[in-house]
């Protein structure tokens, strides 16, 4: 059964495809709070800051194996792909 999910690992262990945040943006983006924070920044005034930056990995070997073509436009935006 085709299936989407959030992390790599998924599509690393024969998932169809994952969509989701950069796992190292969180670390990059939590120095620089903590850096404002010793700077004398207050937490309950730092913003809530969401994910700038998301990952399509796609596996095309299982895509293959469930007879699925994934379309070229997708394919040029995968940030990784698995043959």
């Amino acid at each position: 059964m085709p299936a989407i999910a959030a992390g790599g690992e998924f599509v690393n262990n024969g998932g169809l495809m994952s969509y989701g945040p950069d796992r190292n943006e969180p670390y990059q983006r939590g120095a620089v709070m903590v850096d404002k924070i010793l700077k004398g920044a207050k937490p309950a005034e730092l913003p809530v800051v969401f994910p700038r930056k998301w990952d399509l990995v796609l596996n095309l070997k299982t895509a293959k194996a469930l007879g699925l073509e994934i379309p070229l436009q997708v394919r040029a935006r995968a940030n990784e792909t698995i043959d």
